[in-house]
């Protein structure tokens, strides 16, 4: 059998998510493996760097599968391109090394969370924006909360699973908020990241942009380990993982 690296783009919107599930075959790993499967003549499993939720989006996903050897990269992007979903492509595949898995050798992930903050609709944008125009944003007062929580916390106000019994520490080492016309940008960067940690990070930094929240009140937030001290959980829609580092 042979091991290959894959890059995958995604756009989320009509998707449950990554993860393969027995009540819905509209799951990114479910299309992947059905099509791999056929062209492997045997099912397959494909191992993804993490999950993204229903309704993310990704330009940088990877994801490993082991496939019989007389399968080769370019017949797999031909395949692939043929056979998959207009929603989702393989950009990229590589012959690696048998102990390679997409998830356990991960070392740093990239997000963006993206904001239109204009009454006029994004027309050709809208799937993977989410609107907000509630209020004015402060950016210098959010990048102010960000730097605050950017480097090696214990982030579990910041999950979306109250019981979760791993450890929650993480390390975040950049946080970048840009303004691009009407679009508010946030880019995470972090060894790893939670469950829902980046849209309660974005919410959170959202209601410190809008004057709901004091700027200098990261550490108690992170502090409490309490999911009720942080912000809410932004929509899925606005969600895009960029880059996994190996």
């Amino acid at each position: 059998m042979k091991n290959f690296r894959m890059k995958i783009q995604y756009e989320g919107t009509r998707y449950h998510g990554w993860q393969v599930q027995g009540n819905t075959n509209q799951t990114i790993q479910g299309k992947l493996q059905q099509v791999l499967s056929s062209l492997n003549d045997a099912e397959v499993e494909v191992h993804g760097s993490g999950r993204t939720d229903a309704g993310v989006h990704a330009l940088g996903q990877v994801a490993n599968v082991k496939l019989k050897d007389s399968v080769t990269s370019a017949q797999i992007l031909e395949h692939c391109a043929t056979y998959l979903p207009r929603d989702i492509a393989v950009t990229e595949v590589t012959e690696v090394p048998e102990r390679f898995h997409a998830r356990l050798n991960a070392k740093q992930k990239t997000y963006c969370y993206r904001l239109w903050t204009s009454p006029i609709p994004n027309v050709f944008e809208r799937r993977v924006l989410t609107d907000y125009t509630e209020s004015s944003l402060d950016v210098e007062r959010m990048r102010q909360a960000a730097a605050a929580l950017c480097g090696t916390h214990d982030f579990r106000s910041f999950c979306g699973l109250r019981r979760f019994k791993k450890s929650t520490v993480r390390t975040v080492s950049d946080i970048q908020i840009q303004q691009i016309g009407s679009e508010l940008r946030l880019t995470f960067t972090g060894n790893g990241f939670l469950n829902l940690m980046v849209r309660i990070l974005t919410g959170t930094l959202v209601e410190v942009g809008a004057g709901l929240r004091d700027p200098n009140s990261m550490p108690d937030v992170l502090a409490a380990l309490d999911r009720s001290a942080a912000g809410p959980a932004m929509p899925p829609n606005g969600l895009c993982l960029m880059e996994v580092n190996y």
